[in-house]
């Protein structure tokens, strides 16, 4: 067990102000492997108040000497690779070599690039008679999810040191060690005290607290459409800006001319990653009519080869709610073709890998979702009708097109109403900006455009 009784708060490790702490359960033998404070309103005004200190020094440290710091950062995580993965795979119960490639080298690959950025970027700027300088927000209260951990802290953290801003990371409970690890880094790494700070707790009390402080200029969320609203009415009380990353129900759109088999594998192998708890899964599979009977024996066959291997939910309450809408995806119509319900483990939070065929756009489990291992494969006439059934939710975070060839699939792209596409099988770039379309959120993460959400711009006349 790891257990943790301390906030890293200006540059130190110091005791929470309460004595309340979290359980951090296993969710594969819902066992419990370590325990963190459970910090309150105090400790984020601590945290927020040490973050404001230093944020006038840190703001005027020269973009190389953040990059350094960033670097010596990257190397800091490089260094912990393995315990990493370790921690991600015992509080997430990620399969470990899914930790190894993604949840621990992909936040470390993105930790180097803004170090690049730090280094390179152009803070200042000439435009006709006027100079325009890219400042930093300020202080940033960064609130993290459980589903990829080190990534979204990386995701935030990173560009915010890089514009200068400081920041008070309230990281999931449900995975908090992780972020444990990321404090060591930073403290290795020589990140000056007060820049970044960590508070441990509920969401309600330490994150409704971080939202709310007077001393936050920027929150930064990641996390459920729902949560990402009540954040956006606090913060905009006060007028304070916001970068929300929220819900999906990507389409992944197969067009006749495509490989249907190698689509249809890839989307289902898009779906099971990380248990189906990916925001930009493409949870939706769209196929053409004279192909879909094809594309749904494909599915099934895919779907089944995975069994128990691709690690479970997170807890409980997220089974729970995954079998909900399996369940109302049987009573609503949809045809059960892979999976359901039923745990394939009589221990840990596992579901089946689970595939629907026979759903239409208005099923609550085409509308809705999920955050499990479930794909719903729906039926289209024409590109027209694709269309208006992709772009059919109130989200749009991410998707796929598939096509013969690349600017068919283009073309059909351009007129999706979301942030990311990805072309017959596109591969993930971390400079690439990440966001959504409607209820999906405001603002992107990664590369430049993730940087330009900490800088605010002010422009001197000459």
């Amino acid at each position: 067990m790891k257990a943790h009784d301390g906030m890293y708060i200006d540059g130190t490790w110091r005791p929470a102000a309460g004595r309340d702490t979290i359980e951090v359960v296993s969710p594969v033998d819902e066992q419990v492997i370590g325990r963190v404070p459970a910090g309150t309103a105090e400790d984020v005004d601590t945290a927020v108040r040490a973050a404001r200190a230093v944020l006038p020094a840190w703001a005027a440290t020269p973009p190389a000497e953040r990059a350094a710091r960033l670097t010596a950062l990257r190397d800091a995580l490089l260094a912990r690779r393995d315990e990493i993965a370790e921690t991600v795979t015992a509080e997430l119960g990620s399969p470990l070599k899914f930790s190894e490639n993604v949840h621990a080298a992909v936040p470390i690959a993105v930790a180097g690039s803004y170090a690049e950025l730090a280094a390179t970027h152009a803070f200042e700027e000439k435009v006709g008679n006027s100079t325009v300088f890219h400042e930093p927000i300020g202080v940033v209260g960064a609130i993290t999810p459980w589903n990829y951990p080190l990534h979204q802290i990386v995701a935030k953290v990173a560009p915010a040191l890089a514009a200068g801003c400081t920041v008070v990371l309230k990281p999931a409970e449900d995975t908090p060690l992780v972020a444990q690890l990321f404090a060591e880094a930073v403290h290795e790494a020589g990140v000056p005290a007060g820049v970044f700070n960590l508070v441990t707790g509920l969401g309600p009390v330490a994150g409704q607290a971080l939202a709310e402080h007077p001393g936050v200029d920027l929150v930064s969320f990641t996390g459920s459409t729902a949560v990402g609203r009540q954040i956006a009415v606090t913060a905009g009380a006060a007028i304070k800006k916001v970068a929300l990353e929220l819900g999906g129900k990507s389409a992944n759109v197969i067009l006749p001319s495509a490989d249907l088999a190698k689509a249809v594998n890839v989307g289902v192998a898009n779906v099971m990653s990380n248990s189906g708890q990916t925001c930009s899964a493409w949870t939706r599979m769209l196929v053409h009519r004279d192909q879909y009977d094809e594309a749904v024996a494909l599915a099934a066959t895919a779907a089944a080869k995975y069994g128990d291997r691709i690690g479970p939910v997170v807890n409980a309450k997220q089974r729970a709610r995954v079998r909900s809408y399996i369940d109302k995806g049987v009573a609503e119509g949809a045809r059960l073709v892979a999976g359901g319900s039923e745990s394939p483990r009589e221990q840990g939070y596992f579901i089946a890998p689970t595939v629907f065929a026979d759903v239409t756009p208005e099923m609550t489990i085409a509308q809705e979702e999920i955050f499990g291992p479930v794909l719903s494969i729906l039926r289209y006439d024409d590109e027209d009708d694709a269309l208006r059934i992709a772009n059919g939710t109130v989200y749009g975070l991410a998707g796929a097109v598939w096509a013969g060839e690349e600017t068919e699939a283009v073309a059909f792209a351009r007129r999706m109403d979301t942030g990311q596409v990805d072309i017959n099988g596109g591969r993930f770039n971390p400079l690439a900006p990440f966001g959504g379309y409607k209820q999906s959120g405001v603002g992107r993460e990664l590369g430049a455009h993730g940087l330009a959400e900490y800088l605010q711009t002010k422009s001197l006349q000459f």
